[in-house]
């Protein structure tokens, strides 16, 4: 690829477990810096910092509430003082709550829309002001192609981050690109086991679900590709392709 991730600095939010955990491997592989970013999971945050930095990576942990916009504005601030100009953004962190059009509230909305898309835009508001050469990828759902009936008030902030990336594409060009990964059946809700995913994997054209190493290579794509931007990149097994209702 054109360009190397090498001695880059990035910000991942959600960045202690599940998809974040590979991100930031992912990035310290290729010689990224790591600013990992967490709200209540400060041990695991630890353990992956000084991880990282036995394998020879730059890492750093920074605490923040996203739900809290002020947090959320301040969040960039602080990973500078840390860490020092930001090459890359991953915007990764989101809640994932039940809801349906039967018992959706307005706090269900604006809770989802707080982390899952407030917090992303106002993240790559502050990281594009920089006034300097980076990439950003949010990280979306392959269902923003259709619906999830199921999170109601998750999908509506997804469908929301959808558009921003496209808006924040274009406003923050030439210098910033902003492109987005949408995971399909990849982990199991939490509560849930792989069971949950073989039994959905058969419903999927490839007939198999994914891995946590299929979205970081797609964020690594996106983030060394120097030509692509305003781009969602669907690794769902071609979900999306039968994703009507």
């Amino acid at each position: 690829m054109p360009n190397s991730l090498a001695n880059k600095t990035a910000l991942v939010t959600g960045g202690a477990q599940r998809l974040g955990r590979s991100l930031c491997l992912a990035l310290a592989a290729q010689g990224a810096g790591i600013v990992i970013h967490y709200n209540s999971s400060g041990n695991a945050a630890a353990e992956l910092c000084e991880h990282l930095q036995g394998l020879g990576a730059k890492a750093w942990t920074v605490q923040a509430d996203l739900s809290n916009p002020q947090e959320a504005e301040d969040l960039i601030v602080r990973a500078l003082e840390a860490a020092g100009p930001l090459d890359l953004l991953l915007n990764n962190a989101s809640i994932f709550d039940p809801s349906t059009l039967g018992d959706v509230t307005f706090d269900d909305v604006t809770a989802n829309a707080a982390v899952n898309a407030w917090a992303p835009f106002v993240l790559s508001r502050h990281f594009a002001a920089q006034d300097r050469e980076g990439a950003v990828v949010n990280l979306l759902d392959s269902r923003v192609h259709g619906y999830d009936w199921q999170h109601v008030a998750y999908i509506l902030s997804k469908h929301l981050l959808h558009v921003l990336t496209r808006m924040t594409a274009l406003e923050y060009a030439p210098k910033v690109r902003v492109n987005a990964v949408a995971p399909g059946l990849i982990l199991p809700p939490p509560g849930q086991d792989a069971s949950y995913l073989a039994r959905l994997a058969p419903s999927l054209p490839l007939q198999r679900y994914g891995s946590a190493e299929d979205i970081a290579d797609a964020a690594l794509f996106l983030l060394r590709s120097p030509f692509i931007t305003g781009q969602v990149l669907y690794v769902d097994g071609g979900r999306h392709l039968r994703e009507q209702t």
